[in-house]
C-alpha cells in the first residue's frame, strides 16, 4: 500500500464536547505522485542544499558563524509568535535590555538555548518525541507559557486563532490522539522501508506536526525547528545553516493558508510546492550570507597589521571573538585579549575609529559596542 499524493485524504472532523476537532490521517507510508512539477522542484531544492553544504565545508572555522545563524532563527521564529526583539537586542545581555523588552528577549534567548541543545543532543539521540519534549522544556522555561506543561504533550484541548474553541480558526485533534499521532510521525521520519525523499519527508512531517499541535504552547517554534534538526540528523546538512522561518514570515498568510488547504481540501501537492520553493530560495540566500561573511572577514583581516600595528595580534583575537558574539564591552575585550584595562580600552577606541565597532549605549561607563557590519548581514 502507498499514499497517492493526488488522492491523499488529510483526515476528518470528529465531534468533541460542543466543538469539532480535526483528526489527521496517519502519514507513515510510501508516498508516490504523478505531478512532474514536484520532481522538478525537488531537484532544484536538493541542488541548492547541496551547494550550501559544499560551500560550508570550504569555509574555514565555519562554527564561528553558526551562532549568529541560530540567533537570527530565534529572532525571526519568535517574531512570528509576536515577540519584538531585534538582532541587536538578541546579542546583548539582559542588563542592556529595556525592562519592558525583557520578556520578549528571554523568549528569544530560550529559543537559542533550545536549538543549541537540540543540535548537541542529535549527536547521541535520534530526532524523536523525547528530544522534542526536552527542547520544548528549555523553550518555555521561565517565560510566557511556562505554566503550559513545558516538556510534555498536552492533556487538554487547544485551538488556533480566535479567543476560544467557539471562534477558533482551527481545532487540532483531541489530546487522546496526540501520542499515537506523534508516534506515527516519528516512525515516518525514520522509516527505512519506504522511499520518500528527505525533503518531501520533512515537508509532510512539518505539516503533520503543526496539525497535531502536540503542545499547549510553542508548537510553531518547535515545528519550524524540526526542519533543520531533521536535515542535520539525515546528513543532508553538516551544520545547522538553513532555517525557513524568514521564508514563512515573509509569506506568513500563504504559509497558514497552505497548511489549511491541506486540512480542508487534502491538497498536499500545493503545500509541497510551497515548501520546496522555500528550501530552494532559503538555501540560495544562506550561500549569499556565508559569502558576505567570508568577504567581510577577509577585507578586515588584510589591513589589520597596517591599521593596528603592534596591536594587530590582539585585534585579530578580538575580531575572531566578534564573529562568534558581535557585542562586547571593554571588560570583555580585556578578558578576550588578556590585556590591561587601558590596553583593551585603547583597542576598542581603535576598532571604533576604523568602523569595526560602534558604541550603542552613549554612556561614559558600562559602554557596550557592536560589530555593526556583521549584524547587518543578518538583518532582513
Amino acid at each position: 500500500m502507498s499514499i497517492q499524493l493526488e488522492q491523499y485524504q488529510s483526515g476528518r472532523y470528529e465531534k468533541g464536547y460542543e466543538y469539532r476537532y480535526f483528526l489527521p490521517s496517519d502519514i507513515n507510508d510510501e508516498w508516490v505522485w504523478q505531478a512532474p512539477q514536484v520532481n522538478l522542484l525537488l531537484e532544484k531544492a536538493a541542488v541548492r542544499l547541496g551547494e550550501l553544504n559544499s560551500f560550508a565545508r570550504l569555509v574555514p572555522n565555519i562554527d564561528l558563524f553558526i551562532q549568529l545563524h541560530v540567533t537570527k532563527e530565534a529572532v525571526v521564529s519568535s517574531r512570528i509568535e509576536g515577540t519584538q526583539t531585534n538582532m541587536q537586542e538578541a546579542v546583548l545581555s539582559e542588563a542592556e535590555i529595556l525592562p519592558e523588552h525583557r520578556n520578549d528577549w528571554r523568549e528569544v534567548q530560550n529559543y537559542i538555548r533550545a536549538l543549541n541543545s537540540a543540535i548537541d543532543e542529535l549527536k547521541t539521540l535520534p530526532l524523536s518525541s523525547r528530544l522534542l519534549k526536552q527542547t520544548h522544556a528549555i523553550l518555555l522555561q521561565g517565560v510566557r507559557g511556562e505554566h503550559k506543561l513545558p516538556g510534555e504533550f498536552r492533556s487538554s484541548q487547544n485551538w488556533i486563532g480566535g479567543h476560544s474553541l467557539a471562534d477558533a480558526t482551527f481545532i487540532p485533534p483531541h489530546h487522546q490522539h496526540v501520542n499515537d499521532l506523534m508516534s506515527d510521525l516519528e516512525h515516518f521520519l525514520h522509516n527505512s522501508d519506504i522511499h520518500v525523499p528527505t525533503l518531501v519527508r520533512i515537508a509532510i512531517a512539518h505539516y503533520q506536526f503543526e496539525t497535531i499541535h502536540p503542545f499547549l504552547d510553542g508548537n510553531g517554534r518547535i515545528g519550524r525547528l524540526l526542519i533543520p534538526l531533521f536535515l542535520v540528523s539525515e546528513g543532508v546538512l553538516d551544520k545547522p545553516l538553513l532555517y525557513l522561518s524568514s521564508y514563512f514570515e515573509k509569506n506568513k498568510g500563504l504559509y497558514y493558508d497552505n497548511l489549511m488547504v491541506v486540512r480542508d481540501k487534502s491538497d498536499m501537492l500545493q503545500w509541497l510546492k510551497y515548501f520546496l520553493v522555500g528550501i530552494e530560495q532559503t538555501a540560495a540566500l544562506a550561500v549569499n550570507t556565508l559569502s558576505s561573511i567570508i568577504a567581510l572577514k577577509a577585507n578586515l583581516e588584510k589591513d589589520l597589521q597596517l591599521k593596528f600595528g603592534r596591536r594587530a595580534a590582539s585585534a585579530q583575537r578580538l575580531l575572531t571573538a566578534l564573529f562568534m558574539h558581535p557585542a562586547t564591552s571593554v571588560e570583555d575585550v580585556q578578558r578576550i585579549c588578556g590585556t590591561s584595562y587601558k590596553a583593551a580600552n585603547d583597542l576598542v577606541a581603535l576598532m571604533c575609529q576604523h568602523g569595526i565597532l560602534r558604541e550603542i549605549t552613549g554612556q561614559s561607563r558600562n559602554r557596550m559596542f557592536i560589530f555593526a557590519e556583521y549584524l547587518t548581514i543578518f538583518n532582513d
